[in-house]
């Protein structure tokens, strides 16, 4: 089982929440972590579905949609070594978009209860990883901001009002 793990490890230090975060506390992480397999029109989750997990997609490529008016309208897609869910980790709220399989897809699951096993196991390390994902959610808050501003100021995709 332990070949398994080796690639994952990788992976993980190579996104930006597992940034700098030691193999040891990253194997603890990844102890009791689940990997699943989503077929290609499955959905991981969906809107509005209880949440308490995060996910990185190990194969495959996946959609990220929203529900508008009764129609799913893609936000964005996920490719190997992405992650998704991880707000669900730090403010424990319902699924705010939907995950689709696009292809056959593998993805590894990171539980709070697995989080919490890093807390036990290095305080530091934990702290690391709660402050790249503060940074992340920062990141995309940002991103969306100046989204809002530009079509506030008419400027946006759809070419102002």
């Amino acid at each position: 089982e332990g070949s398994m793990q080796a690639m994952p490890v990788e992976l993980l230090q190579r996104m930006p929440i597992f940034g700098a975060i030691r193999d040891d506390t990253l194997a603890v992480l990844l102890e009791r972590a689940s990997e699943r397999s989503v077929a290609a029109g499955d959905c991981l989750f969906r809107e509005g579905d209880a949440a308490c997990s995060m996910f990185v997609l190990l194969r495959g490529d996946a959609a990220v949609l929203k529900r508008w008016q009764g129609v799913d309208h893609l936000l964005h897609h996920l490719h190997v070594g992405d992650c998704v869910g991880e707000m669900a980790l730090m403010d424990l709220q319902p699924r705010s978009a939907t995950v689709r399989a696009d292809t056959p897809c593998v993805v590894l699951e990171l539980s709070s209860d697995d989080l919490m096993r890093v807390y036990e196991h290095d305080l530091e390390q934990f702290a690391l990883i709660q402050m790249n994902m503060g940074r992340e959610v920062c990141r995309r808050l940002r991103a969306t901001d100046e989204l809002l501003f530009s079509f506030r100021m008419g400027d946006g995709l759809l070419g102002g009002t």
